[in-house]
């Protein structure tokens, strides 16, 4: 497949790392040769920024929470699958501001009737459980994304087609009344009114009719018309709620497994995968970090990096690139080919560091451990590779960029097995390297 072209079928594009890869900025890219961009999972604990050049010696940023960052293309249609959890008002909040920026979306963009429903009770559980969890609390961005999978698991939860149904109303009123007096029972009376709640979304209902659809028979109608799918995952595969750090994991698979279930796509319509990979690492709420850097180099890729959340505007904690991550991610999720990010924040240090190995009382593991106890106690074997000290901000091809750069992205080339067909030297749409 070349660099920039999408054939018919799907195209997946995933993080690679804990998530905050740059997903956005290559599915903007991707998305201008796409027919449809789809959500697969999580919901808006996402944050995709895209800046866009306006035409008028200016830019402007875009940021997408659970909409399919590809919207900002005005050909490719959005999609929300039925592994993703919607927030009804965010959804319309998160559409307004986009359209207040000139991005016109609402008559291109469909939400599969299967979706299951975040409610403001939700929010407040997600609140209470990381009180709840004390000194252990996973640092979830209270979205109400895992209580909201939660009740999916347990079955109780409610799903878009359960509030659209033809009867008044009536059969989703009873049915959220026993899920609040649910949480109730489990967590106390919180504040929150059950009746007001059901009279909002009876008006939510009929303004989110015209975006629901069959999901699965609308995604395959798609397949069958030749169209160019491009999957854009959220969240990353360290994120993931069986592969990933657990319990410091989101609530949803990541992965590529996420994508069939997410999207209830067959794994022969799945074509190219792509991995999002940071130049470095981050992430975000707690959990063991081996490559974690808490001197002036972490510091220096915060702020050069400009690391914070575009959901929470958390600073994200930041380390050296983690080759025993990648690894483990590359098994899962068969990259056929990667995007190196924010090689640019790099520029300025004098050596670069990469983890190529995990060891535990001398002895080197075998891969990336499922126990945190292990991973607490790892020590990091690193290659130390000479920095370039020098922009690449202008690169426009890979031999362009200087010699150590090359180096460094050829080592990790060599230690992954998969070839950087994308370079990111900046936060434009215009600042990536195709090879």
């Amino acid at each position: 497949m070349p660099p920039l072209a999408l054939t018919e079928g799907v195209t997946v594009v995933l993080g690679t790392q804990w998530g905050d890869e740059g997903k956005g900025k290559l599915v903007d890219i991707l998305a201008a040769n796409a027919d449809v961009c789809a959500r697969c999972a999580g919901g808006n604990n996402a944050g995709h920024t895209i800046v866009v050049a306006d035409g008028k010696n200016g830019k402007v940023k875009y940021d997408f929470h659970m909409l399919p960052s590809g919207l900002v293309n005005p050909k490719c249609i959005g999609f929300i699958g039925n592994g993703v959890v919607i927030h009804i008002p965010s959804f319309f909040s998160e559409l307004e501001k986009l359209e207040a920026q000139g991005l016109d979306c609402a008559d291109r963009l469909y939400i599969s009737d299967r979706a299951q429903i975040v409610f403001d009770f939700h929010q407040i559980v997600d609140g209470l459980k990381e009180v709840e969890l004390g000194g252990s609390s996973i640092g979830t961005t209270k979205k109400g994304i895992g209580p909201a999978y939660s009740s999916k698991a347990s079955r109780s939860g409610l799903r878009v087609h359960h509030l659209l149904a033809n009867d008044g109303g009536n059969s989703f009123a009873d049915k959220f009344r026993k899920l609040v007096e649910g949480r109730f029972k489990r967590y106390g009376h919180f504040e929150y009114d059950t009746e007001a709640e059901i009279a909002r979304y009876k008006v939510l209902a009929e303004r989110l009719r015209p975006y629901v659809v069959d999901g699965v028979t609308w995604i395959h109608k798609a397949l069958a018309d030749g169209k160019r799918i491009l999957v854009e995952g959220a969240n990353a595969l360290m994120l993931d709620i069986d592969f990933g750090t657990y319990p410091f994991v989101t609530s949803s698979s990541t992965g590529i497994g996420g994508v069939i279930t997410g999207l209830g796509l067959p794994p022969k319509a799945i074509g190219p995968v792509i991995g999002v990979v940071k130049a470095y690492t981050t992430r975000v709420g707690g959990g063991p970090f081996p490559t974690e850097l808490l001197d002036n180099i972490g510091h220096h890729l915060q702020e050069v990096g400009a690391e914070w959340g575009v959901t929470t505007g958390r600073r994200r904690r930041c380390g050296w690139l983690d080759l025993v991550v990648l690894k483990y991610s590359c098994a899962i999720n068969g990259y056929s080919v990667l995007n190196l990010t924010k090689l640019d924040v790099l520029d300025d240090l004098e050596e670069l560091k990469i983890a190529v190995a995990y060891e535990v009382d001398g002895r080197e593991l075998p891969g990336f451990p499922a126990d945190l106890e292990v991973l607490e106690r790892v020590k990091v074997r690193y290659v130390t590779m000479p920095g370039w000290k020098t922009s690449v901000a202008n690169c426009k091809k890979f031999e362009e960029l200087p010699e150590k750069c090359r180096a460094y992205v050829e080592f990790v080339e060599s230690e992954l097995g998969v070839k950087c067909a994308w370079i990111g030297v900046g936060a434009d749409r215009e600042s990536m390297i195709v090879r």
